[in-house]
């Protein structure tokens, strides 16, 4: 069957309008030097005020440093795999840093990376409001819990659909 001229310009113009997410994911290379900012500062925060910090405000702090480094690792994935699955190759010719899960993650992979990630922001939130209980109320920390059990239950569920795809 043959295709027409105005069939293939639409298909050129739909193909290319890929390269229209390309500015949102320069967007999250800008936001990870708002991220790396905001880690130095707290960083910076915590080495002037450990002294005088309980270990609870210690552990705290440290995991507020965590909680910036797990959503920079997210953007990270989601900006190599989204761009890869859905713009173009990087091409890193044979730079030795390029990270070996690079070019290999598909969509099912970046899925399960990110609800993993979320899942562990979630958790890290959680685990702060407990050892803050007492700026935090029992509701507010039930749902807490609930949001990180709807993350963790939403994993299992892709991974057994997965599972269940893979199988068929």
């Amino acid at each position: 069957m043959s295709v027409g001229p105005l069939e293939r310009w639409i298909e050129k113009i739909i193909f290319n309008s890929r390269w229209l997410l390309a500015p949102l994911y320069v967007g999250l290379a800008g936001s990870l030097f708002l991220l790396s900012f905001k880690f130095v500062e707290e960083l910076f925060g915590l080495l002037l005020t450990t002294i005088p910090k309980s270990g609870t405000d210690m552990i705290l702090s440290l995991l507020s440093l965590l909680d910036l480094v797990l959503v920079a690792n997210l953007i990270v994935m989601v900006m190599f795999a989204g761009y890869e699955n859905f713009v173009s190759k990087l091409e890193t010719g044979d730079n030795p840093d390029r990270p070996p899960w690079m070019g290999t993650v598909d969509l099912s992979g970046l899925k399960f990376r990110l609800i993993a990630s979320i899942s562990a922001i979630s958790a890290i939130q959680l685990l702060k409001s407990f050892m803050h209980t007492e700026d935090v109320s029992d509701r507010d920390l039930g749902w807490q819990l609930g949001i990180y059990l709807a993350f963790v239950v939403s994993g299992l569920l892709l991974a057994a659909s997965d599972r269940i795809k893979g199988k068929h």
